[in-house]
């Protein structure tokens, strides 16, 4: 049987994990399973435009009009996008926006929601 760790929200013992996801069932609190593992690596950290060091599984909230390359679609202020993933190279967030797609955007757009 696998050890899981107790959730850092409310130190339960019964957290389990759903993909790359650790969750906990008596508090509903969700974190990375990378993040725990990259915790003790000590890479860089990823910041955005506040300073506020992102982590995958994070919410952001995007503060400049961001242009979509080979579309017309523009990204607007203030859309919030949910459960990034954070990656290597310039465009260092993974995620999913609504009515766009997949995408990549770099962290000094986005701010922690």
């Amino acid at each position: 049987m696998s050890h899981f760790p107790t959730c850092p929200n409310c130190n339960s013992e019964y957290t389990y994990e759903d993909g790359a996801m650790y969750l906990c069932p008596e508090c509903s609190h969700e974190w990375s399973i990378a993040g725990e593992e990259s915790a003790g690596e000590g890479g860089a950290e990823v910041k955005d435009a506040n300073g506020n060091p992102l982590l995958d599984g994070d919410s952001v909230v995007v503060i400049k009009d961001l242009k979509v390359k080979g579309s017309s679609a523009v990204v607007k202020v203030g859309t919030k996008v949910k459960n990034i993933r954070l990656v290597d190279g310039d465009h260092n967030i993974d995620c999913k926006i609504a009515g766009v797609g997949a995408m990549q955007l770099k962290s000094e757009f986005v701010k922690k929601a």
